[in-house]
């Protein structure tokens, strides 16, 4: 890195990464801050995934040369995800709740990766290399830039989500779909013969409206405070059933949204009645017994967000004039001729 970076640069890469709302931009721009700095080829922003098995690392946003690449939850290009164990040293440096470590290969590269920690787990990492020995100033830099970014993050994610539930908030729910729908039917050379082979079942993304069955009852019988209760024990058992790779939003009262990525009809399906099931074998204290019903339906580009969000509204609406405590999809019931293709006059307006 040259000597004496102008205070001027600095404050410019300080601003351009609290301006974003995104936290693809939000990546982008601290990882092009710390390029434009320290002179390195590339940095990189790992993702650390905890799942039931393993911790799962990928990365989800890098700089080389100059070339910017974003890979989210939505992209179409295949995330190369690998176990933590993969990255010996950066494991050990998790395990031991390190801020930093440093790694030389044997052709020279030096490698520095900085674990970001929410509470007292690691979510993500920034990993940074070059050929020449990574000094304290390139970590000072480093360091701050990080900081920065983490201070913004915290505020991006505190104005995210729905204050009673910790969930995502529905003013966040129309830029997922955007990503979802602008990344939807997109040719991805880069995949390999093998993984076109074992294209043949379809996947897709899919959206789930879910509601609470006789909500208003349970506000009326038992209080608006049991009410709430019932809300905050609904959004635990969303995170512990759906996956996470999906998105869960709460759209306010007691309806929620859940955007499902890449799967199959199958695993979609069966995902959104495992939460349906979990729901319906849980004791609620004081209330007892609380249901819900579920109406998904798949997400295609051609569509627009009213039109994919009308589609799963009428699978809810078949769910609870049918019984409730149903999992419906939207395309079986055009196919069986329980539906026709245009939008029910009884859906609920969501925009």
């Amino acid at each position: 890195m040259t000597e004496g970076i102008r205070i001027e640069t600095v404050l410019k890469h300080v601003v351009d990464i609290s301006c974003h709302r995104d936290q693809s931009l939000l990546d982008i721009s601290l990882l092009t801050a710390i390029q434009n700095l320290t002179g390195t080829k590339w940095v990189r922003m790992l993702e650390i995934t905890l799942t039931q098995k393993d911790m799962l690392v990928h990365a989800r946003a890098w700089v080389e040369n100059d070339r910017v690449i974003i890979l989210n939850e939505y992209s179409p290009t295949k995330q190369i995800q690998r176990p933590l164990s993969h990255f010996a040293i950066l494991a050990a440096a998790i395990e031991q709740g390190l801020p930093t470590v440093k790694d030389s290969a044997p052709d020279g590269m030096q490698t520095l990766w900085i674990p970001i920690w929410n509470n007292k787990t690691a979510v993500a990492c920034l990993e940074f290399a070059q050929a020449a020995p990574i000094t304290k100033q390139i970590v000072c830099v480093l360091e701050g830039l990080l900081q920065v970014y983490r201070n913004f993050q915290n505020i991006l994610d505190y104005s995210e989500r729905d204050t009673l539930t910790g969930l995502l908030n529905r003013k966040t729910f129309d830029s997922n779909l955007s990503k979802v729908l602008s990344f939807r039917d997109v040719d991805t050379p880069s995949k390999t013969p093998s993984e076109r082979r074992h294209a043949d079942v379809p996947k897709q993304h899919w959206l789930a409206v879910i509601d609470i069955d006789h909500f208003k009852r349970i506000n009326d019988k038992f209080g608006h405070l049991y009410g709430d209760e019932v809300l905050i024990l609904i959004a635990n058992l969303m995170l512990s059933s759906f996956r996470t790779v999906d998105r869960i939003f709460r759209f306010g009262g007691e309806e929620f949204v859940v955007l499902l990525r890449s799967t199959t009809l199958e695993e979609a399906h069966m995902v959104a009645e495992r939460f349906r099931v979990a729901v319906e074998t849980h004791t609620f204290p004081q209330v007892g017994s609380v249901t819900v019903s579920i109406g998904f339906a798949g997400i295609h580009a051609s569509d627009s967000p009213v039109d994919i969000l009308g589609h799963a509204d009428q699978a809810l609406y078949y769910a609870k004039n049918n019984g409730r405590n149903l999992v419906v999809h939207y395309e079986a019931l055009l196919e069986s001729g329980v539906l026709q293709k245009e939008v029910a006059a009884n859906s609920v307006e969501f925009f």
